[in-house]
């Protein structure tokens, strides 16, 4: 693999950081705030929208910017979003802070899939874009456990400075390593969103919102389920993260290597077994081993639709795929924000800190009714695995690759 993909996965390691570890510290910063677990879940919530918004934005803002450029000026941003969330006086800054950092998160996981892919022979693609996410998953190993350690013990504010620090570090990384790519001739916006035409792309991008937003009813709140309802200390909780970003890893090598093989196998499995732990963990999560078990599971789970469903948005959108792939990281997001709010909702009405899992797997069940939908399209023709409305010519779409 380039060296390239290390810079690329510095930068994701970073910002998968800044993304989860709000998760373990959400009671600090509630009790500080004086808000409720709820209320500051919004953190989750604001920054999974932001995202959602971000991706696509930043990425029509960047198409006259060469890639490697773009990527520089997105970390720029994710660093001062952090250094806002960690000097913020009142909740309602902080949440303007986490916004900030969010919008570069999209564009940067949607370009860097994008040159990833580039750099590889095209049976190695979705393998690249697994590397790049491996510094998101390690960072749930390494980076949030960490964060939340030292949020638990000196304040929550030095881990969002520390998670600045972080993004000078990816910065740097992208300036050193990653080559100037230059931007694709004749590949236009209206290119770029001729993509959204095309039914299998946003049938993808369902399932990227169903599929992870399962993960995330259940992981926004993982804090107060293990430390309420397992009985678990809460210092446990930076364990319990470490094992979640363990099952991350994991999920996204294999998940990788597998959709270069068998991408639709890969999501059915993948994603009816994540409806079936989640709906497991309402029961599991009463026992300290068995819902350390789950969480694990959870994220390997998770994690190993994250390259194939990548994929599947850039070999159906392969004229002028930036924008689509950006978009679906999005995608992801906008699946975060929507289960960390009904999640929210159902413990807010009082069915307990277990009841988001149920929601996580209707989501993820829902995911899969769409992966067969998709796939019985495909076999009938119904579902093009081409552009068809003001595609990129043929003799332009290397360019956009490269």
């Amino acid at each position: 693999m380039p060296l390239a993909l290390l810079a690329l996965a510095i930068g994701a390691f970073g910002i998968g950081t800044t993304e989860f570890v709000i998760m373990g510290l959400l009671p600090e910063v509630a009790s500080d705030y004086g808000v409720s677990i709820p209320t500051a879940g919004y953190l989750v919530t604001g920054y999974a929208l932001g995202v959602m918004f971000g991706a696509p934005l930043m990425t029509v803002l960047g198409t006259k910017v060469p890639r490697k450029r773009m990527l520089m000026l997105l970390m720029g941003l994710f660093i001062v979003g952090n250094l806002l969330s960690a000097l913020a006086p009142a909740f309602s800054v902080m949440l303007v802070g986490r916004v900030v950092a969010s919008l570069a998160h999209g564009a940067f996981f949607g370009i860097g899939s994008v040159v990833a892919a580039g750099l590889v022979a095209p049976h190695k693609k979705a393998g690249a874009i697994a590397m790049m996410f491996t510094g998101l998953t390690v960072a749930n190993v390494v980076g949030v456990p960490l964060g939340t350690l030292i949020g638990q013990s000196v304040g929550w504010r030095v881990t969002f400075a520390v998670v600045a620090a972080l993004g000078v570090v990816g910065l740097a990384g992208v300036a050193k390593l990653v080559p100037d790519v230059p931007r694709a001739e004749g590949v236009r916006l209206r290119h770029e969103m001729a993509a959204f035409k095309n039914v299998q792309v946003l049938l993808a991008m369902a399932m990227t919102v169903l599929g992870f937003g399962g993960v995330f009813a259940a992981i926004t709140y993982i804090a107060p389920m293990m430390t309420h309802v397992a009985g678990f200390a809460d210092g446990s909780v930076t364990w319990l993260l470490v094992l979640f970003g363990l099952g991350m890893v994991g999920g996204n090598l294999v998940g990788g290597r597998f959709a270069d093989r068998a991408l639709m196998p890969m999501l059915y499995i993948s994603l009816g077994a994540l409806s079936v732990v989640l709906a497991l963990f309402t029961l599991t999560a009463h026992d300290k081993i068995a819902s350390a078990v789950t969480v694990v599971l959870i994220g390997a789970l998770g994690f190993a639709t994250v390259p194939p469903l990548q994929k599947r948005v850039l070999d159906h959108a392969h004229g002028a795929p930036t924008l689509a792939s950006a978009v679906n990281i999005g995608a992801f997001n906008l699946g975060n924000a929507l289960s960390a709010w009904l999640g929210g909702v159902v413990i807010a009405a009082g069915f307990g800190y277990t009841a988001p899992n149920w929601v996580g797997a209707v989501l993820a069940a829902a995911a899969l009714v769409l992966a067969v939908l998709s796939a019985a399209l495909e076999r009938r023709g119904s579902g093009p695995g081409t552009v068809v409305a003001g595609s990129v010519p043929a003799d332009q779409r290397a360019a956009v690759h490269h």
